[in-house]
């Protein structure tokens, strides 16, 4: 359905205001009325009134945490649901159920769909990225198959990058925001690789990704407060593309059109060609045809998933080494030993385990492997999922469960370690490797492509930190709080964490 809305025009603003006055009384009417997958079956945590559960999504909000853990506690190894905002989630925990999700073709249990339904994305990205997500291929192939060849480049901008935020001098302890200087690291050498230099280094360019994903994440947030049958009414009063959007193409539409008149000139492999991401999109059929701002909105839409991400989780690790200062040293020895014999190399990351684990172990989240019914999918319990019902793992909840993990309440950043020593198994137990009892980057088809790119960035940044430098908290400070916001768990956003040089 393509929505016609006209709005009558009135002075002084109020055609908006009365516009999404109109809007919000017409989200209680079709969120009353509409028919929603019957879940009559499957146990509730929370009222389960249309207004209970409303209000109950509206307390799932900021009791998310609580709420999963009461439900993993009363309906382990089956199926529950809670309310969120408009809609029911279903929640899964066990390794039969994960396996039915693993197993599970996109045109059942769809992450596509599922993506798009809770943040929107073909209202704030475009609909070519959300309808035709030819990157996600190229991620899967050429980014991983290059991370040999680029990871010098990785290295250096990992490096110059640190050096330049942190700004040290002498042997002085400087106090740093943790997440800033991890976004601006992360963010940098992630461009390095997508748009290559100098583009990476431009610090107009780095302040525009970051504005774009926090305008991005505000406009998804405020049309899924809506029912989502209103999103096309609720995204007409929002420009089409973001001012930050339109300064990014102003970045990149040069390069690109340059890069164009190079291939018409002398072909797809003129000397002296970028290897980077965005190199290989324009190589591919789809992305040779396509304008300059759908080439933007989906480097941009990788930045985002490949930024936040990855700063939220290396800021998770960061404040656990800084609480923790007792394990810097046998991070060290590892690192050392290691760099010592290989190099610095991609080679030599894999054999770090204990950095390694020390990341796995920094991966917070409440619920992963979201997806969305596509058809009715009965899991191998008998439970039927109707279509269109939203489904997701209970993740933080197995975490800490310990009759999965042993001591599962106890910070332990070397437990992966000991369990991949323990099994004899060189993968299983790694940051990369999803299995039945972790779920940081998916399942099955669906796992996250870009988890081989995630880990060697993340690692290598570790890495560098423990060689490099000291770290610790400010004096009398304690290991900073995540944020919670509805299934979501952040980074303290404002927290800090000192540095120094180590002394050689």
């Amino acid at each position: 359905m393509h929505w016609q809305f006209q709005v009558p025009v009135l002075p002084d603003g109020t055609q908006v205001a009365y516009g999404l006055a109109g809007i919000v009384v017409a989200a209680f009417v079709v969120a009353k009325l509409s028919k929603r997958p019957n879940l009559d079956a499957i146990p509730t945590v929370g009222s389960s009134t249309w207004l209970g559960s409303w209000w109950a999504g509206i307390q799932f909000s900021t009791k998310a945490a609580d709420v999963l853990q009461d439900g993993y506690k009363k309906h382990k190894g089956t199926p529950f649901k809670v309310a969120n905002g408009y809609h029911w989630m279903v929640v899964l925990s066990g390794p039969q159920l994960v396996e039915d999700v693993r197993k599970a073709s996109k045109d059942q249990l769809s992450l596509a769909e599922a993506a798009n339904d809770t943040l929107n994305l073909e209202y704030t990205l475009g609909q070519d990225a959300h309808h035709n997500p030819y990157h996600i291929p190229i991620i899967r192939s050429q980014l991983t198959r290059n991370l040999g060849i680029l990871y010098p480049d990785i290295r250096d901008e990992i490096v110059t990058a640190f050096e330049e935020t942190l700004g040290l001098r002498g042997n002085e302890w400087k106090s740093v925001p943790a997440l800033q200087t991890v976004q601006t690291v992360v963010c940098r050498t992630s461009n390095r690789i997508f748009v290559g230099l100098p583009s990476c280094r431009n610090p107009d360019w780095m302040e525009l990704n970051m504005q774009f994903s926090v305008d991005a994440i505000k406009r998804g947030a405020l049309i899924g407060l809506f029912p989502k049958i209103l999103a096309p009414l609720v995204a007409r009063f929002m420009a089409s593309v973001p001012e930050s959007a339109r300064r990014c193409m102003n970045h990149l539409g040069p390069i690109i059109e340059e890069r164009r008149k190079h291939i018409e000139e002398y072909g797809k492999d003129w000397v002296d060609k970028p290897n980077d991401f965005l190199s290989w999109l324009m190589d591919n059929p789809e992305g040779s045809k396509s304008s300059i701002k759908n080439l933007t909105l989906r480097i941009l839409l990788v930045i985002i998933a490949a930024v936040h991400t990855s700063s939220n989780s290396f800021t998770q690790a960061l404040y656990d080494l800084a609480a923790n200062p007792q394990y810097m040293q046998p991070l060290r020895e590892e690192v050392e030993s290691i760099i010592a014999k290989d190099g610095w190399s991609k080679g030599a990351l894999a054999k770090m385990r204990k950095v390694d684990s020390f990341l796995n172990n920094a991966r917070r989240e409440l619920m992963g492997t979201l997806r969305k019914a596509m058809q009715n999918f009965t899991f191998s319990d008998g439970t039927v999922l109707p279509k269109g019902t939203l489904v997701a793992i209970a993740s933080q909840a197995t975490y800490l469960d310990n009759g999965v993990y042993d001591n599962a309440e106890t910070f332990d950043p070397f437990r992966f370690a000991n369990m991949r020593d323990e099994d004899g198994d060189g993968a299983k137990h790694s940051f990369v490797s999803p299995n039945l009892e972790y779920f940081a980057f998916g399942q099955g088809i669906h796992a996250c492509p870009g988890r081989f790119f995630v880990a060697t960035e993340l690692k290598s940044m570790l890495a560098h930190v423990v060689l490099s430098y000291d770290v610790k908290l400010e004096d009398n400070a304690t290991r900073p709080q995540s944020l919670h916001s509805g299934i979501h768990i952040a980074a303290h956003p404002t927290a800090r964490v000192m540095f120094r040089k180590r002394a050689c």
